[in-house]
């Protein structure tokens, strides 16, 4: 297939963002239609990409190589079994975002939409990425237009909250620049198909591999760097939570099974120990302080980090259960996260508070919203018949199979997390009616439960009969763990490994 079809994903959404930059910012009807069916058109490439796709190979397909700054940066895309699923989440949440402006946005609502259908182009660009440096430049330019969303359309302490989050990652980032620019000195290129083949010389390996950690730790987020998710979510506009947590974090998720395995297979060895650590500690830490959110935001925030606490566990397990636990975990949690802000959004419309205590006794006003809000409330603390469920199975059997304690202590998490859950739920739907201008509150319109629905669907679709994504990324985490095996093998010994 000779048409630029990763391309075309790229660029339309930037295309769309351009043709609104130069309509008339008064019509919003016009503006929303055309953003809302750039990133529809969009949505329906990735599904015919999908269906091309041959998920019998581990090697990358539909594969652009064109040189482009200098000899040695060359823009190369290509998608594998692990990359795909990410495009198709993104291509999907981006039009439910737009969507889900009807009532949030009330000033310049063209520029809100711009930004994120460069947005969509970006983070599609993070997936297909096969040269280290198309990667960090679609990595670290995909900051920008969440800083502006957070920082323009944010609540009453946005200007903080942009400024803490793009200092995070960014600081974080800088490391990585270094790092590939080393990697380039070391090995020559900057293509990564060339690089798993090459392998990295084992001695610089600790050092780069921290280099990419330092970057994808903070965008995760890893405890203890943490503390910006939160700050972000509260204050961003609820597309841009929905973002955030859908597909943002999904990058650090993506791009540790890309590189740090991928590229650091020696060091990865060595650190996981660190990963186990810091990964326990997010899911237990931040299910005690989920516990004690009093804001809807926050509370959904502190579950996101506890549940990237699961990906980051599943995928250094390195064994085929953990990695495709934590892919599947990553795509129900974009589902799941972006369902549960969305839900928050539709009362802090109405309301204008995310206080849990604002709230209570909905159930008998608002049935409809309470019955979808439990759904994807049971979706979120892993209920079987979930696509939450499937992941974080996979996770802990996976687990199990590479250290029964620590295991152990990650089931503790599910246990956490069905408490800050249902405790929300319980607080927030039922109870007695504290604050009577709750009865004046409407229902969910018609749009609300098209939005609603239609990220529903897929939750208990993959839930009850997850194959389709299992089939999609099975070979290529299977070449991906020989690979790994392979090049661990390699330089110690097999007595060495078992003990």
């Amino acid at each position: 297939m000779n048409f630029p079809i990763l391309s075309s994903l790229i660029l339309l959404p930037t295309i769309g963002a351009l043709f609104l930059m130069f309509s008339k910012e008064k019509n919003t009807t016009t503006v929303k239609y055309v953003a809302l069916f750039t990133s529809f058109v969009n949505f329906l490439i990735a599904i015919y990409l999908w269906i091309l796709f041959d998920p019998s190979t581990s090697s990358f397909q539909f594969v652009e190589d064109r040189e482009w700054l200098i000899e040695f940066i060359n823009y190369k895309v290509g998608i594998d079994g692990i990359s795909i699923l990410f495009i198709i989440l993104t291509t999907f949440i981006t039009p439910i975002c737009i969507l889900s402006v009807n009532n949030s946005i009330k000033k310049r609502l063209r520029d809100f939409l711009i930004a994120i259908l460069i947005m969509e182009s970006l983070m599609i660009g993070v997936f297909c990425s096969l040269d280290l440096f198309i990667f960090y430049l679609f990595f670290e330019a995909g900051l920008i237009p969440m800083f502006l969303i957070i920082g323009i359309w944010g609540g009453e302490r946005r200007v903080y909250s942009a400024f803490k989050f793009f200092l995070y990652t960014l600081l974080g980032s800088v490391l990585m620049l270094v790092a590939i620019i080393s990697i380039y000195w070391i090995s020559g290129t900057t293509d990564i198909v060339q690089l798993y083949e090459l392998g990295i010389d084992n001695k610089y390996q600790n050092l780069l591999w921290l280099a990419f950690f330092s970057s994808f730790a903070v965008k995760t987020p890893m405890w203890p760097v943490h503390t910006w998710l939160p700050d972000a979510h509260v204050e961003a506009p609820t597309a841009g939570s929905v973002l955030l947590a859908a597909i943002l974090l999904k990058m650090a998720g993506y791009g540790f099974i890309r590189f740090s395995l991928g590229l650091f297979p020696l060091a990865s060895e060595i650190f996981t120990p660190l990963v186990y650590i810091l990964s326990l500690i997010a899911i237990i830490y931040t299910s005690l302080v989920a516990l004690m959110q009093e804001d809807m935001k926050k509370l959904i925030a502190y579950s996101s980090v506890a549940h990237m606490g699961f990906v980051t566990l599943g995928i250094f397990t390195i064994n085929q259960q953990g990695i495709e636990g934590s892919i599947i975990q990553m795509i129900s949690h974009g589902l799941v996260s972006a369902a549960l802000f969305l839900c928050v959004g539709v009362v802090y419309d109405r309301m204008h508070s995310r206080l849990i205590n604002t709230y209570g006794g909905l159930v008998s006003i608002i049935p409809k919203y309470s019955v979808l809000f439990m759904l994807f409330t049971l979706a979120a603390l892993g209920l079987p018949g979930t696509s939450g469920f499937i992941g974080e199975f996979l996770i802990l059997m996976g687990a199990f199979k590479d250290n029964f304690l620590v295991a152990v202590i990650a089931s503790l998490g599910v246990i956490f997390g069905a408490a800050y859950m249902l405790w929300l739920y319980r607080r927030v739907v039922f109870g007695n009616l504290k604050n009577k201008n709750l009865l004046k509150i409407p229902d969910l319109n018609n749009s609300e439960k098209f939005i609603l629905w239609s990220l529903a669907i897929p939750v208990l679709f993959f839930g009850f009969y997850p194959e389709p994504l299992i089939n999609t990324i099975e070979v290529s985490i299977k070449d991906l763990i020989e690979m790994y095996n392979l090049n661990i093998n390699m330089y110690i010994p097999e007595g060495e490994i078992n003990e």
